[in-house]
């Protein structure tokens, strides 16, 4: 019963959000099409404007798994990883995850496929994935959009971030799934 109510609740939720946008469009007035054509105007400015900043995290996370940094890091911290309990496969989507969410997903995929979807590491990593947020895509695509430079007190916070939602992760995983 739960679940059919709450199928129902996303099939219209969406729907029901842009029929409540225009018909306050239509009551206010506004004129819909020449504003959703500014928008998207400036949606696609904004494009343009980011794509360095994509370019340059798709270069770097491309340098990093080639090189084989990442693979050294995991096989580094293994001994310390390995007494909290977090498997050595999990390691690059700690160091990854800042970077890119299409990168850790891709990450992730491979750990599912190679352990199996029952397997913990695949589960702790599921978590991490969710617990973390792409730090660095975020301050470069989003800051760089609106032209904000300085951005050291959020890259801090950010991180810390990312660092708290991997120990929420890695300790929820060993209470529930150890």
């Amino acid at each position: 019963m739960f679940h059919s109510v709450m199928n129902t609740i996303s099939l219209w939720a969406l729907p029901a959000v842009i029929l409540l946008i225009l018909t306050m469009g239509l009551a206010k007035k506004v004129p819909l099409y020449e504003v959703f054509t500014d928008g998207a105007k400036e949606g696609f400015k904004v494009s343009v404007n980011i794509i360095p900043y994509l370019v340059a995290i798709i270069v770097a996370i491309s340098m990093l798994r080639a090189s084989g940094i990442i693979d050294m890091a995991a096989e580094f911290f293994n001994p310390v990883l390995s007494y909290f309990n977090i498997p050595a496969e999990v390691t690059p989507i700690m160091i990854v995850r800042s970077l890119s969410g299409s990168a850790a997903l891709g990450i992730f995929s491979d750990i599912a496929n190679n352990l199996g979807p029952d397997n913990y590491a695949t589960t702790l990593a599921a978590v991490m994935v969710g617990s973390s947020e792409t730090t660095f895509y975020v301050l470069a695509v989003y800051f760089g959009a609106i032209g904000i430079s300085k951005i050291r007190y959020a890259l801090i916070v950010g991180l810390l971030a990312d660092l708290i939602g991997i120990i929420a992760a890695v300790t929820v995983c060993n209470l529930m799934f150890a």
